[in-house]
C-alpha cells in the first residue's frame, strides 16, 4: 500500500487515479465525511447509490459505481458498502464486508490506479491496522494508494 497525504477528490480530479473507493452505509445517505464530499463533487456517484435498495443489508461487501470523464480519461467512483448503519457508538465498519468489497475490487479493477481514504476507520470507527491488512491482502500486486487527508486525525 502506497500512502500519500492529500485530498482524494482533488487528486482524482487531477487524473491521478482511474478508480476511487469510499465506504458507504446501506441507507443511501452519503451525508457525512468523505461520502458527503463525493456526493457533492460527483452527483453521479450519489445517483448510483440511490438506485440501490435503501436499508438492504445484502448490499454489505458489494458496491455501486459511477464512471465519468476527468482530464479526458474515465474515472470510476466506487460506493463500497462497508457498514450497515450510519450512526451509533459501536464500531460501524464491517470487516467481512470490507474484505468482500476489496476481493471484488481486485477482480473488477485489476491493473487500474486505485485510490481510497481510510475506509471504515473514520466515522465507521474500525481498526485501521486491521482494515489496512485486509486491503493489502486483497490488493496485493495492484497499484493502490491510501490518501490520508491532511485534516483528519484518525
Amino acid at each position: 500500500m502506497k500512502t500519500i497525504k492529500g485530498d482524494l477528490i482533488q487528486l482524482a480530479l487531477s487524473g491521478k487515479f482511474e478508480v476511487i473507493i469510499h465506504g458507504c452505509n446501506c441507507f443511501c445517505s452519503m451525508d457525512a465525511g468523505i461520502a458527503r464530499q463525493i456526493r457533492e463533487t460527483f452527483p453521479l456517484a450519489y445517483q448510483a447509490d440511490c438506485k440501490t435498495v435503501s436499508g438492504d443489508i445484502k448490499k454489505l461487501g458489494a458496491y455501486s459505481q459511477a464512471t465519468l470523464q476527468v482530464q479526458q480519461k474515465p474515472l470510476t467512483i466506487i460506493n463500497g458498502y462497508t457498514q450497515f448503519q450510519y450512526a451509533g457508538s459501536m464500531i460501524l465498519a464491517d470487516y467481512s464486508a470490507i474484505d468482500c468489497l476489496f476481493a471484488r475490487i481486485k477482480t473488477d479493477f485489476s491493473g487500474k490506479a486505485i485510490g481510497y481514504p481510510k475506509i471504515g476507520a473514520g466515522l465507521g470507527g474500525g481498526d485501521w491496522k486491521k482494515i489496512s491488512g485486509i486491503i493489502n491482502g486483497r490488493l496485493e500486486g495492484e497499484n493502490h494508494t491510501l490518501v490520508e487527508y491532511l485534516g483528519l486525525q484518525k
